[in-house]
């Protein structure tokens, strides 16, 4: 009988020290380092960014017009997770992206945007299928929507290649839509123009459910990243 609960002891004590060991060699080994966070990229293009744009300190006139989301843009989220004492930070990420940008002169004038939010995507399933479901309900929500409410005056900031913003609008998550104010990024790059910036989310003020499950348990609040790349509107 002692015998029998010493090997009890012992597997209970093994599977404790092994399932943490297990979670660390998964998360560091297996899925390897989490994504860095979404930013303007790092060798802006020279090619058509004159003298006279606004985002890089100069004139505002060729930047009017209408401009749409490229297939280079993301948006997506980035949470921390806890598994077995172990600490990884799940990012999901997306690059549908639909919508429009309308500049007049030195101002943006208009922003309305939506996201494919059942494209969005880790590097597990298992989180996908809980983000696709439970979570965010795509099929009920199938969209995210950021529309512009005030517009934006474009700095001019000469001998500067990246301009800092703010956005005020209204963000649409899991059916709420509520005012935010968004600080960005943006620069043009070529012949685009790129749009950097995050969104703080607790997930109880948006009706998302937590989205903690199984053994994993989440904080009660991530961050919605973007990174989006306009082109003009042919």
């Amino acid at each position: 009988m002692r015998s029998r609960l010493k090997w009890v002891v012992a597997g209970v004590v093994g599977l404790a020290v092994l399932i943490p060991l297990g979670t660390f060699v998964f998360i560091h080994v297996v899925e390897g380092s989490t994504p860095a966070r979404l930013s303007l990229s790092s060798t802006p293009a020279t090619t058509g960014a004159s003298a006279s744009d606004p985002l890089t300190g100069t004139a505002a006139g060729d930047l009017t017009g209408a401009w749409r989301p490229t297939s280079a843009s993301q948006v997506g989220y980035r949470v921390k997770e806890i598994l077995f004492g172990q600490s990884h930070v799940a990012v999901g990420r997306t690059n549908k992206v639909s919508g429009t940008l309308a500049i007049s002169g030195d101002t943006v004038t208009g922003v309305d945007l939506s996201v494919d939010m059942a494209s969005v995507a880790s590097d597990q399933d298992r989180r996908d299928n809980q983000f696709r479901g439970r979570i965010m309900d795509v099929a009920t929500y199938p969209t995210a929507m950021f529309k512009l409410a005030a517009p934006i005056r474009v700095p001019s900031t000469a001998g500067s290649t990246t301009v800092a913003l703010k956005a005020t609008g209204t963000l649409t998550l899991h059916g709420t839509t509520k005012r935010v104010t968004i600080d960005l990024k943006a620069r043009r790059n070529g012949a685009t123009i790129e749009v950097n910036g995050l969104v703080p989310i607790t997930f109880a003020d948006w009706g998302i459910p937590n989205p903690s499950f199984g053994p994993i348990s989440t904080d009660d609040h991530g961050e919605l990243e973007l990174l989006v790349v306009f082109a003009r509107d042919a």
